[in-house]
């Protein structure tokens, strides 16, 4: 959510941070601010806004010095204002802070006892004030950090500044990731190796619970009992860190682009052969239930996951949403495996629900596009989705790569079970090697897309429609929508329109209809002219037998490619995201970062 940087090196640190921090909007933020320490004296500059609003006040206030912190705040505590903006200071002592101290309150209370007031709406003042509190009393910066972090509550990753320190940095992480970058006589830290990419490739990633003190000869890592740590530094592929629009407008669109190319690199690691090659130790004969868990567009991916797993494998499947299950406390069957889906692997509410299924099932799986992330860290087995760098908002190239790789585990649920052959998956892997081709004509009809989305752009409301595995399309479609054009969409199982949802329909209410020829198509139809009877405008979005068949009668029809229908799911994102981000286009949104919205959310 959040981003945070910190750099101790040789040359001026200002223009380093809002660099850094610039390769960090990607995670949504409202407001910006850097520290330094220069000859000995703290200082910091803050500004509402995006971060060339950071940079303007720089060109007219510079700051100088060689060690300094920057953070990027998506509010959570306190509106977006200068003076909630981080970095905090209370008197030597600047702070940057992702995550949110759930006791705050408790420790302002505290603080009030002694005579300490707050002079901001944010929870993360209350560690720049506790650490200042205990140097009042003696303490080094060292002892005040620890002193503070055994009174947090809650999620953090933490980075602390000192007035008349020029060569320490503390850092700490609980429940949000952070990273220690090694350089040559310099040391950097980020909450994304991503940040840090420019200026070093060995990182440290820090463990839950570790604290760090920085210096430009290097790290010493303390661990949740405060004994010293071994952390491994890993080398990071500068490649995988670029975050270039490559000639797009937009992050989104070259993403949406990317999907052929990605496609085929995940396929062509696990799909090489007569059977899918998977990670060791992801054997599902012997299972009683799997357990799909995730938040957003990835839940939407373990839904159709879920359609997957029992028709292919008859593996009794449950899918939860992350925020919501470890809270009505499940029980887990031993014989089980427990499925945590996430783009970025530090999604806090999936990383939570992972850390409850620990000792309770036979194996945890992490399904995620960052090898390196939490999640992949604390997982038994990892299924990476290569989907590449993914920096817009609305998730579109993840997406259609966590669904491959959930089919991909679905068809060795299916072999391992005894319920599919040896034919039938070679005949689901030719399919699915069909995949990167005919997404490319889907995208090939962007422009009659466009077209459709100039005429959803003034909709206030739209609905999505789907059947079977074609549902959870439907709430993926209505997400996108509403995400970066800021329209109200919802999604629908076709067969619940009659159940509710048809009292909306009228002229002004846009139906997207979600309909390939499959086993389902005649119901999805019917559901489709209730629609209509009721002067409901309708896009049908099918194949070319589904345009023949029901086209009649459709204010706007769009044509994709045959498809199996089992795999219909993944081809038919495609035109989803298409719509969404053309719509957001029409509208002028932002689209790669819609307001109130962050890529990692890593806060509950």
């Amino acid at each position: 959510m959040c981003g945070i940087v910190g750099v101790l090196g040789d040359h001026e640190v200002a223009p380093l941070l809002v660099e850094a921090l610039k390769r960090l909007e990607y995670r949504g933020y409202d407001s910006a601010g850097i520290a330094t320490v220069h000859k000995g004296r703290l200082d910091r500059r803050r500004a509402v806004g995006k971060l060339v609003n950071l940079s303007d006040l720089l060109v007219h206030e510079p700051l100088a010095g060689k060690s300094g912190i920057g953070h990027t705040r998506w509010a959570t505590h306190g509106a977006a204002t200068v003076g909630n903006a981080h970095p905090h200071r209370s008197g030597p002592v600047a702070v940057v802070h992702n995550g949110i101290i759930e006791n705050f309150r408790d420790l302002r209370a505290e603080l009030a006892e002694a005579g300490i007031a707050p002079e901001t709406q944010t929870d993360t003042e209350t560690v720049a004030l506790l650490t200042r509190m205990f140097m009042d009393r003696g303490m080094t910066p060292r002892e005040a950090a620890r002193a503070t972090l055994a009174k947090l509550e809650g999620a953090f990753a933490l980075l602390w500044l000192f007035d008349g320190e020029d060569d320490l940095m503390i850092a700490a992480r609980k429940g949000s990731p952070l990273a220690i970058g090694h350089g040559d006589g310099e040391m950097f830290v980020g909450s994304d190796a991503i940040a840090l990419a420019p200026m070093t490739d060995r990182i440290t990633y820090l463990e839950e619970g570790d604290h760090a003190f920085v210096t430009r000869t290097g790290v010493e890592i303390f661990d949740a009992g405060g004994r010293r740590a071994n952390r491994e530094i890993a080398r990071i592929q500068l490649d995988a860190t670029r975050i270039e629009k490559g000639g797009y407008k937009h992050f989104m669109a070259k993403e949406i682009a990317e999907q052929p190319a990605v496609l085929g690199d995940a396929l062509a690691h696990y799909a090489e052969g007569g059977a899918p090659n998977l990670p060791e130790g992801l054997d599902f004969a012997a299972l009683d239930r799997l357990t799909l868990v995730a938040c957003g567009t990835a839940s939407y991916a373990c839904m159709v996951a879920k359609y997957w797993f029992e028709s292919l494998a008859g593996l009794n499947c449950e899918v939860d949403i992350a925020s919501e299950f470890r809270y009505r406390e499940p029980p887990l069957p031993e014989r089980s495996f427990a499925v945590f889906v996430s783009q970025s692997g530090e999604t806090a509410d999936t990383l939570a629900a992972l850390r409850y299924c620990q000792g309770r099932v036979a194996k945890i799986v992490g399904v995620v596009n960052v090898p390196t992330s939490s999640i992949a860290r604390e997982s038994d087995i990892v299924v990476p989705i290569h989907a590449g760098v993914e920096v817009g908002v609305a998730s579109t190239k993840a997406f259609t790569c966590q669904l491959t790789a959930l089919f991909l585990m679905a068809l060795k649920a299916g072999a391992d079970r005894g319920r599919l052959g040896r034919a039938e998956i070679a005949g689901h892997l030719d399919a699915l090697r069909l995949l990167p081709g005919l997404v490319n004509q889907a995208l090939a009809r962007e422009g009659e897309i466009a077209a459709l989305a100039e005429l959803l752009a003034g909709a206030r409301d739209v609905l999505f429609l789907g059947r079977g595995a074609l549902f959870p399309l439907a709430l993926e479609g209505a997400l996108k929508l509403k995400e970066i054009s800021y329209i109200h969409a919802e999604g629908y199982a076709s067969g619940e329109l009659k159940h509710g949802p048809i009292a909306l329909i009228d002229k002004a209410v846009p139906v997207i209809v979600l309909a390939p020829t499959d086993a389902l198509f005649d119901k999805t139809v019917s559901n489709m002219q209730e629609v209509m009877a009721r002067q409901g405008r309708v896009i049908l979005i099918t194949d070319a037998r589904g345009a023949l068949a029901a086209r009649e009668g459709t204010w706007k029809t769009l044509v994709l490619p045959d498809v199996s229908p089992l795999l219909a799911p993944i081809l038919y994102a495609v035109p989803a995201q298409l719509l969404a981000y053309h719509t957001a286009i029409a509208k002028g949104t932002d689209v790669d970062q819609p307001r109130n919205l962050a890529k990692s959310v890593t806060v509950e």
